[in-house]
């Protein structure tokens, strides 16, 4: 499985360089583009969390994923200064079709642990595809992110902010809008782009 827009990389970055490239994506991309309309003020907060997760050889991906999810959601509970957390796979090792079903089971752990109303779990996946979209759909990047992902948000604070936005309900089509606008080929410029400088920002700061 490639990075977007960076198959050129070819080695597993360590959780520090994995955490500057969804840095980088968050930043250069969904924030740049405005796709998401909370997010640029969480991250100028620093209140944005970053939990990398793998499984080694002898483990489940599918119960390290709901393990670290269940220890965010703590995190959250303990720490109200954090926003909202990034949970993700740096070493991919669940394609799209298995992330949906670790997504599934997610959000059944999340009503088992009495977290229902309390967060809210959204999806990325390097390999994203809405059921009505091909592949190749620009408007697929608005849930492709660099490693598989699953974002807890607080409901109540994402509800506040839908309130104050002007017609939240028009966001996702004026996303597909502007990314197929866009088009694929100026996208994986765009995040080419931005995670090779992260790389290299990584690189020059060990």
């Amino acid at each position: 499985m490639a990075f977007i827009g960076l198959s050129q990389l070819n080695f597993m970055p360590d959780n520090d360089t994995a955490t500057a490239l969804m840095q980088a994506w968050l930043r250069d991309f969904i924030i740049a583009l405005n796709l998401c309309p909370f997010a640029k003020k969480e991250v100028e907060r620093q209140r944005v969390a970053y939990r990398p997760f793998n499984a080694s050889a002898d483990e489940s991906i599918e119960v390290c994923a709901l393990q670290a999810i269940a220890a965010a959601c703590e995190e959250l509970d303990n720490q109200p200064d954090i926003a909202t957390s990034l949970v993700f796979n740096p070493a991919q090792q669940m394609d799209f079709l298995h992330y949906l079903d670790v997504l599934n089971t997610a959000e059944r752990l999340l009503q088992q642990l009495n977290y229902e109303g309390i967060y809210q779990l959204a999806s990325f996946h390097p390999d994203y595809c809405f059921a009505d979209s091909d592949a190749d759909d620009p408007a697929n990047y608005s849930n492709r992110a660099p490693y598989p992902c699953f974002h807890l948000l607080r409901e109540q604070q994402l509800s506040r902010v839908l309130e104050q936005y002007p017609e939240p309900e028009r966001i996702p089509e004026t996303n597909i809008a502007r990314l197929r606008e866009l088009g694929k080929e100026s996208i994986c410029a765009k995040l080419d782009s931005s995670y090779a400088s992260a790389v290299a920002a990584q690189i020059d700061s060990d």
